[in-house]
């Protein structure tokens, strides 16, 4: 492989390969990404390049932060299995003076209203993570907009059903999932959250990748990772699949659509918060998901797996970890990128090397300034973990204009 710099990006030409063009200038790129990036690249039905962005990082299979344009099939686990996860960010009325000076009962009412944290520890009704008595309103949503496609993907493929699907309709979960009130450059207060199509999701992606494994040894396939495997459009899997993804994906809209209301709501009858109302600005963007795109003159899927669709004019929130920045971007429409961005900081390492590098002293010193969890179970989640957001944002000029800059004040994690 070599490597050629240019103004904006830098290109790995890859033997045997389309070539992997990489917005990560000024920011740390890991061995084992790179080989990944590489073997993604050498995939027959790569269309042009595979774009790589500022926050890239390992992954299952296919990296974190990469934008993969494929003719004639989809790699599932180049989507992943959190599928359709994103962003959900709305500005308010309210300004930095309007919130009172202790914030920690305001953070009580949202955990409150949201259900976060793991499931399926023992009994739904004691577990934080799920509905135990699912209100009335996300049922009507499932029923409306979800329950009859599901039954359909269902019935061609039963052990999707085993997963937690209604229970987690407008729920948060773990990880880097959160649900944050944030202050503007102007000091606008603006409510924002991260999350994705939950269980069910995590079943629909897994279950594909196997069924993409099962099929590269039935037809012989040697790949250079089992986790590329991938289904041939055309086939009946592959038409499952997307129909499945389709769904995953609006699944995780109206989850996120379902929490945002939930944590306004929250929000307003929280001690100390006067009456506000919603300003013009309100973003809702996928970042792990597949969409049928034309690029460079032809019509290709397009999988992004950590990565916003940046075209020209389109809003997309690029958050920084628990304690740094997070973006309102507008996107440049950058072909080369195709049409893509970041999604946010990236990992700078494993969540097993961030308990073992940072304590709970160390975390909290560097969330000083936000209320939110400061324990142990936290600390993969700390902002030294992540790389720094300014640094990718900057290696990404080209792709985006930043709207507004947010800096947290409240953090809700599972």
């Amino acid at each position: 492989m070599t490597t050629k710099h240019t103004t904006s990006y830098e290109v790995d030409n890859i033997v045997n390969g389309v070539p992997v063009k990489r917005w990560t200038r000024g920011v740390a790129v890991e061995d084992a990404a790179l080989r990944q990036l590489a073997n993604t690249a050498r995939l027959p039905f790569i269309h042009k390049w595979v774009a790589a962005m500022p926050d890239v990082h390992w992954g299952m299979g296919a990296t974190v932060g990469s934008v993969i344009p494929t003719k004639g099939a989809i790699v599932p686990a180049a989507v992943g299995v959190d599928l359709g996860c994103g962003m959900m960010a709305v500005e308010t009325s309210l300004r930095a003076e309007d919130l009172p000076e202790t914030l920690a009962p305001v953070r009580a009412a949202i955990e409150r209203a949201v259900p976060h944290g793991r499931s399926g520890n023992g009994a739904r009704r004691r577990d934080r993570g799920a509905w135990g008595d699912v209100p009335k309103a996300v049922e009507g949503r499932w029923a409306a907009e979800l329950a009859d496609r599901f039954a359909v993907i269902v019935d061609k493929h039963p052990k999707v059903e085993k997963s937690n699907h209604l229970v987690h309709l407008g729920t948060l979960g773990t990880g880097n999932h959160f649900i944050e009130v944030c202050l503007d450059e102007r000091d606008h207060v603006w409510v924002m959250l991260h999350s994705g199509s939950r269980g069910v999701g995590n079943r629909i992606g897994s279950h594909f990748i196997r069924l993409a494994r099962e099929e590269m040894k039935r037809w012989f396939v040697n790949l250079p990772d089992e986790n590329l495997a991938y289904l041939p459009e055309g086939t009946e899997h592959f038409d499952d699949y997307v129909e499945a993804v389709a769904w995953a994906q609006d699944f995780a809209r109206i989850n996120r659509e379902i929490m945002m209301k939930a944590a306004l709501k929250a929000l307003e009858h929280a001690p100390g918060i006067r009456p506000f109302t919603l300003v013009n600005q309100a973003v809702n963007c996928h970042h792990n998901y597949v969409a049928r795109e034309s690029h460079y003159g032809a019509k290709v899927w397009v999988t992004r797996k950590g990565a916003v669709r940046a075209g020209r004019g389109e809003l997309g929130i690029i958050p920084g970890s628990m304690g740094a920045k997070s973006y309102i971007v507008e996107g440049k429409g950058n072909r080369e990128s195709f049409c893509s961005c970041s999604h946010g900081a990236g990992r700078a390492m494993s969540r097993t090397e961030a308990r073992k590098r940072f304590s709970v002293e160390d975390h909290a010193a560097a969330t000083e300034h936000v209320e939110c969890r400061k324990d142990e179970d936290v600390i993969d989640e700390t902002p030294a973990a992540y790389k720094p957001i300014e640094a990718v944002m900057a290696a990404q000029a080209d792709l985006v204009e930043v709207r507004h800059v947010l800096r947290q004040v409240i953090c809700v994690k599972g």
